[in-house]
């Protein structure tokens, strides 16, 4: 995984099927949503899954103290990162400090879920019965929207972390994301 390494260095240096109704919305981030959507990898073998899981699990057994509920969080973090070509760490680094492993958490300006993802892309895709709170939509969503800023800042991902939270330009979500990354959850 090519960008786990180019992630992990990074960290290491900085400790159009339909036209948009908002002007304001990115064109091609709304076209990878849709397909995201529409698309259904993850582990290499069942050793790799069971010590991943086993390690990852006990350490969120706290956050989540339901374990088919764990499981499946971890289970669908890894297979979306996977998808996107992201590290799965990195993806639970950033539900920590989104959602605290919250499912059904809704932040003041109305983003819900793990990952924080806003409801209005769900209209904008054209799938306005879609759920946030549901792991899979979400992680789905937030991997693939994470996954386009880190390519629109050209593989710098504290600038890309600063887009997904809003916060460009600014260095405080971006550093308590790599923290938590570094700090909870690195891989082993």
């Amino acid at each position: 995984m090519r960008i786990a390494l180019t992630i992990l260095a990074g960290m290491l240096l900085i400790t159009p099927a339909l036209a948009s109704s908002d002007p304001g919305i990115d064109p091609a981030l709304r076209q990878r949503l849709i397909t995201a959507a529409r698309e259904a990898p993850s582990f290499d073998d069942r050793f790799h899954a069971e010590v991943w899981l086993t390690d990852m699990s006990g350490r969120l057994a706290r956050k989540v103290p339901d374990h088919d509920e764990r499981l499946a969080i971890l289970k669908t973090a890894h297979q979306e990162a996977a998808r996107v070509d992201l590290p799965p760490e990195l993806v639970l680094a950033v539900i920590d400090i989104e959602s605290n492993f919250d499912r059904f958490a809704l932040s003041h300006a109305g983003a819900r879920g793990l990952m924080q993802v806003m409801p209005f892309w769900l209209k904008e895709i054209g799938r306005p019965e879609d759920n946030l709170f549901e792991i899979a939509t979400n992680l789905r969503y937030g991997c693939t929207i994470l996954r386009y800023y880190y390519d629109m800042e050209d593989g710098r991902l504290a600038p890309a972390l600063a887009r997904y939270n809003g916060s460009r330009g600014k260095r405080w979500y971006p550093d308590r994301v790599m923290g938590r990354l570094s700090s909870k959850w690195f891989q082993q």
